[in-house]
């Protein structure tokens, strides 16, 4: 099919552990992102080279390597590295084609938009929020994005998803926030019905 969706595929990490959501998973990392993030991964991934346009069905045979540790420890397969959301479709059709035991996790930055936050509230098991600070100007500085598009995307994944279907991550990092902020951040985003967190801090050596 000629318009059958494709995902910008730049990598596969297979057999992580307690990285991407919990079991076994395998984080399939695409290429693409509206945000400009100060201390960026996805800039080394893109160095390496144009990213390989893949279907649903051709990722699957080539993540179902890992069926049995996906099943046995509740793992399944993790998008991330670019921003997920912006191949809503793509997802979709992954998520339906996916075999039953599978969880299927989006990691984003909700800055997308709405269309594509609906159009994915049925595409995961899990979403994890890469929210950075709820401080608008912190979240400019360090993003060049617009907090108040995250926080309106989070409200209406709250309404499809549910709050026991996002983990939200809101990193301690240099130069930028302080523990403070994070926990500002943390209560900011109890406010709005958010349950479960994970505040950490970034390390220097891997900015």
């Amino acid at each position: 099919m000629t318009n059958e969706p494709r995902y910008p595929l730049l990598a596969l990490a297979r057999l992580r552990m307690g990285i991407d959501g919990a079991g076994v998973t395998t984080l399939v990392a695409g290429a693409g992102c509206p945000l400009h993030c100060r201390w960026c991964i996805n800039r080394k991934l893109l160095k390496e080279g144009a990213p390989e346009q893949v279907t649903a069905a051709q990722l699957l045979e080539r993540v179902r390597i890992d069926d049995l540790y996906f099943r046995a420890s509740g793992g399944g397969v993790t998008f991330g590295g670019g921003e997920p959301l912006l191949h809503a479709e793509f997802l979709r059709q992954f998520h339906s084609l996916a075999p039953d035991g599978w969880k299927i996790r989006l990691e984003t930055s909700l800055a997308v938009q709405a269309e594509q936050v609906i159009a994915a509230a049925e595409a995961a098991d899990e979403f994890i929020v890469d929210c950075k600070d709820m401080n608008p100007e912190i979240y400019r500085r360090y993003t060049g994005g617009d907090r108040d598009l995250m926080v309106s995307n989070l409200r209406r994944l709250l309404d499809l998803a549910g709050a026991e279907r996002i983990l939200v991550r809101v990193p301690l990092i240099p130069d930028y926030n302080t523990e403070k902020d994070q926990e500002s951040s943390a209560a900011a985003l109890k406010s709005l019905g958010i349950t479960r967190f994970d505040l950490f801090p970034y390390s220097r050596r891997d900015l």
